[in-house]
């Protein structure tokens, strides 16, 4: 395995080998015999274009010489800030080929974020768009390679400045026949770490989450058959692909690994998506709470036929019960709640799983050998239905970040088990999230969980938003502060949502005590909004409301 990543205990990796978890197979020679079986099956529509699995592999086939041809060799890192599209596949495929490891970078990721992601990796390259929308990627990728000692090469997708690589022109181009034979020379191994995800933390600069073709294959292949996933899968992808979620979650190569294939939404928003649901016959979409609530709460909605889709899954963060309930009715579709980790445990709620679970659970773990303990502060497990923190260990649950000694010694439990930093409840296999770890405020020692009274403001017919933050308190330490986006020509007061939150019979306690409304929640590049931003900003107002008192 790659320098800087741990490996799986040999104990625990013989297991998952004995139990048909790993079957020792790379994502090329996977995908290879689909394209084998079917070559002219379209796997990607991204607007006029058809990508047909044969030409995906041949395209990817040319791409990996290339970059051989370039310098680019197994074990290398790259940082990948590809656009959603037919091309992503394509170039995805290429780097896998030749073990070159892509770190997913996400199309809003800026200098500072890219140029972590390259010096600490050891990026010999970086793969950027040349533009999305009014950004011009180029000069920024030179900008973050003249900080990049290891950074030798800029791949562009379109049209390349003087000095860097026009992927589209090498699409375009036949490699030499000794760049080809070298492809297929390499010898890749199954333990060989194939991408490097993104932690998905909003307090610091992501962490790195080396993932390995048995582990990533597992993670797509096993959470496909649990949503349902076939031939007759047609996956709309409008979140990012680089995200785990969007990838692999299942995601797209869930899609694709069934037989199925995905359709590329330019934009999330409701006409962009159902106009494409409805010409491509989609039958499943993995969204979001922030288009979830976007998408129900537009008008538009009505005018597009959705009878072809199957099911609608919501991931990133717990969507409410009522939310779930309206979506599923609205769409005349299954809802299915996926909730999990770039760096491992994937929970789902099952197709067939009773109303109770698939409107009110996290879903429980895509595999029998994920071994999930809910624990106290002292580390004891707590019995089932208490809160406490999550942690993990599995056949495809990390056992480290990538260069990270530090973090893993705090990340990780001494016998391998992750920390999830997340609250929940368990209920046999099932959990409930309660909200992050940190998330929970602390209120003269009583805990409000963020995500519950979230839950109950977003019942408000005003409401289009929400996030509740702690701020500080002399007396208290902490106490609830709502953020709260409106719907258009509503209106809400702070003793208004206290009345509303009261019929609901909450405890007092937990009744938020200020009310911010905005325009918009602060977001990280994932699309998670940026709590610590919000916490900052309350903290600021309390301050100057002080001084001017």
């Amino acid at each position: 395995m790659l320098q800087g990543c741990t490996p799986w205990p040999d104990e625990l990796a013989r297991a998952y080998r004995a139990k048909g978890y790993w079957d020792d197979r790379t994502i090329p020679q996977f995908f290879q015999e689909l394209a084998k079986a079917r070559p002219d099956h379209v796997a990607v529509i991204d607007g006029a274009k058809r990508l047909t699995l044969g030409q995906w592999w041949d395209d990817s086939t040319r791409l990996a010489a290339h970059f051989y041809g370039l310098g680019l060799r197994k074990g290398d890192r790259v940082v990948f800030q590809m656009p959603n599209g037919a091309d992503f596949f394509s170039v995805f495929l290429a780097l896998t080929r030749i073990g070159v490891i892509p770190v997913m970078a996400l199309p809003p990721h800026r200098e500072e974020e890219l140029t972590h992601f390259a010096s600490f990796s050891g990026a010999k390259a970086l793969f950027i768009p040349e533009r999305v929308r009014d950004f011009d990627f180029r000069p920024m990728a030179e900008t973050v390679k003249a900080e990049v000692p290891s950074l030798k090469q800029i791949m562009v997708l379109g049209e390349a400045l003087d000095g860097q690589t026009s992927l589209t022109s090498l699409l375009r181009t036949p490699p030499t026949q000794a760049d080809l034979d070298a492809v297929q020379a390499i010898n890749l191994d199954p333990e060989d770490v194939v991408l490097m995800l993104l932690s998905g933390g909003t307090t610091a600069l992501p962490k790195l989450i080396p993932r390995t073709h048995n582990d990533y294959i597992y993670n797509f292949k096993r959470s496909a058959e649990i949503a349902g996933f076939g031939p007759h899968t047609v996956l709309l992808a409008a979140l990012p692909l680089a995200h785990n979620y969007t990838l692999g979650s299942p995601g797209a190569l869930g899609a694709l690994c069934k037989g199925g294939r995905v359709v590329i939404a330019p934009k999330v928003d409701c006409e962009t998506v159902f106009t494409l649901v409805q010409a491509e016959r989609v039958t499943a979409i993995p969204a979001a709470v922030p288009l979830v609530v976007n998408w129900l709460n537009d008008p538009k909605l009505d005018q597009f036929d959705v009878s072809s889709l199957q099911v609608v899954q919501n991931g990133g963060a717990r969507l409410s019960p009522e939310l779930r309930d309206r979506l599923r009715k609205r769409l005349d579709c299954q809802f299915q709640e996926v909730y999990g980790t770039a760096e491992g445990l994937l929970n789902l709620t099952r197709l067939d799983d009773p109303d109770d679970k698939i409107l009110n659970s996290s879903g429980a773990p895509i595999c029998d050998d994920d071994e999930i303990r809910v624990i106290d502060l002292d580390g004891k497990e707590v019995p089932d239905g208490e809160p406490g923190e999550l942690i993990v260990r599995g056949p495809y649950t990390i056992h480290g970040y990538y260069n990270a000694p530090e973090v893993n010694a705090k990340a990780f439990t001494a016998d391998g088990f992750y920390r999830m930093g997340d609250i929940v409840r368990k209920f046999g296999r099932y959990v409930v999230t309660e909200g992050r770890k940190n998330d929970l405020i602390n209120r003269g020692g009583e805990k409000i969980s963020t995500d519950e009274l979230e839950n109950y403001i977003l019942k408000h017919p005003a409401v289009h938003g929400v996030a509740v933050v702690a701020m500080p308190d002399k007396v208290f330490g902490e106490k609830a502060c709502a953020f709260v986006t409106l719907k258009p020509n509503q209106n809400l007061s702070f003793e208004g949502l206290k009345e509303f939150l009261l019929a609901q019979r909450i405890a007092k306690f937990k009744l938020p005590e200020r009310l911010e409304i905005v325009p918009e929640f602060p977001l990280s590049p994932a699309g998670k909004i940026l709590r610590r931003n919000l916490r900052e900003t309350v903290t600021a107002h309390l301050a100057t409301e002080n001084n001017q008192a």
